[in-house]
């Protein structure tokens, strides 16, 4: 059973899966870095108000009175939908990002096919080429007039 689990641990594809999870990780990192302290504060420069998506909430219950989410979620119930704002600006930029790398990887894809040399003809099978070599022996036994 410990071999039949090494086998599976070691193959290709789990390995490359680990990569992936971990640069994800990594990543995603750096997106949250892009969004945090770039965009927001661009938008937020857009809109005048120093608006910070952050600390937009709703409350639910009648006891928040905070203006910060944090105090306010310490008071009760709140619908924290500058949160989700923020979620959804950080999908939106990874989206973007792996289109253009997939964008990228497919046109290089489309170069290497368009510079490789064309595949070699297909070869006709020993039968055909026999056949062949008869038909034009008899064409020259019948000669021009046939």
């Amino acid at each position: 059973m410990l071999k039949e689990f090494r086998e599976f641990a070691l193959k290709g594809n789990v390995v490359d899966l680990a990569i992936g999870v971990i640069i994800g990780a990594a990543f995603s990192r750096i997106v949250e870095s892009i969004v945090g302290d770039v965009f927001m504060p661009l938008i937020a420069a857009i809109t005048r108000g120093g608006v910070d998506f952050s600390n937009y909430f709703l409350p639910l219950s009648g006891d928040v009175t905070a203006t910060s989410l944090d105090a306010a979620r310490s008071q009760g119930a709140v619908l924290a939908y500058g949160s989700f704002i923020t979620q959804a600006i950080n999908f939106l930029i990874v989206a973007w990002v792996l289109f253009l790398v997939v964008k990228a990887i497919n046109e290089l894809k489309r170069q290497a096919e368009r510079n490789a040399p064309p595949p070699p003809a297909p070869q006709d099978p020993a039968d055909v080429k026999l056949l062949q070599e008869i038909r034009d022996l008899l064409a020259q036994q019948r000669g021009p007039s046939a």
